[in-house]
């Protein structure tokens, strides 16, 4: 594929993740054995998931972190081949794999624990991929994988004129401050906003992480919605509800709603539509499993509601 005359709406670097999912009736006590009643295997990760549910939604997405020679980078090979996501700009430098997870879920809350190994190198590449393949993005999409590579990235990215849209849990070694500057849509859970900003609730969070080049900050909060705080609102903080929908699953709702996020931000949506859609994607995550169509996804929009409101 000719990179230069190639334009995607959503190109990943960060981590993609081959997750052996367990569901069992409920969470037992310490030192239990308990039966587990369904396994599946499926690709993750926060940038393997936030690609699958932007491809979902019509967006063309490519995938260049990096990617081994090891059986579990073939199976996200497949897995993105089959959700129509790009891996031809994707390095394979020696020692490269893709990282391993074994996630539980409670039957009886939908909730999860995620248990993961990182077994080398993994995200973003230092120098690949080509200069031009990430000035083709219209949104460059980064985890905290890769520190070095998403740097170089995003500042390629913004000089070209592209959005830089993030999820990072943890603030990371260095470059981490200058990665952050040059992110200007953060999303983060309302656990990782308040360790990065050391503020104690998700307004505050969100208010501390704003500056006034980003576009947006919003700091998702599962069940309870989500705050944003932007220039489109006079950088006031608002709160978006969650659509109320019974849980079935919310391994991978974050990472939905990015995708979703990021595949409205290339399409060239305002803020809110761009967080009401990503709100309804990680709702039928939640209750129906899965990565939502576009198709399911302006059904359910059109059978529901939400209004954002100031705190």
């Amino acid at each position: 594929m000719n990179a230069s005359s190639t334009r995607y709406d959503v190109l990943g670097l960060g981590c993609a993740a081959v997750d052996d999912i367990f569901h069992v009736p409920s969470f037992p006590a310490t030192d239990a054995k308990v039966r587990v009643a369904r396994h599946e295997r499926r690709g993750g990760g926060l940038t393997g998931n936030a690609l699958v549910a932007a491809a979902r939604l019509g967006a063309r997405c490519a995938y260049a972190g990096c990617l081994g020679a090891d059986d579990a980078s073939q199976f996200i090979e497949q897995d993105f081949l089959r959700e129509g996501v790009d891996i031809s700009h994707a390095p394979h430098p020696e020692g490269a794999a893709v990282i391993r997870s074994a996630i539980i879920i409670g039957q009886d809350t939908g909730s999860r624990n995620v248990f993961y190994l990182v077994p080398g190198i993994t995200g973003a590449h230092a120098t690949l991929p080509e200069k031009s393949v990430i000035a083709s993005a219209r949104v460059l999409f980064i985890d905290h994988y890769g520190m070095a590579g998403n740097l170089r990235a995003a500042r390629i990215a913004r000089a070209a004129g592209a959005a830089v849209v993030a999820d990072f849990e943890d603030a990371g070694p260095p470059p981490f401050d200058e990665v952050l500057a040059l992110t200007d849509h953060l999303i983060l859970s309302e656990e990782s906003a308040q360790r990065i900003s050391g503020q104690s609730s998700p307004a505050e969070a969100a208010a501390a992480l704003w500056r006034h080049d980003r576009a947006v900050v919003i700091v998702t909060c599962g069940a309870a919605g989500c705050w944003s705080v932007s220039a489109e609102h006079e950088a006031q903080p608002r709160h978006h509800p969650a659509f109320p929908v019974t849980c079935t699953d919310t391994n991978g709702c974050g990472d939905v709603f990015h995708g979703a996020y990021a595949a409205e931000l290339a399409a060239g949506r305002g803020l809110d539509e761009r967080i009401a859609v990503a709100s309804a994607a990680a709702a039928l995550r939640a209750s129906q499993g899965g990565f939502p169509t576009r198709t399911a996804v302006d059904a359910f929009l059109s059978r529901n509601a939400i209004t954002a409101s100031p705190p």
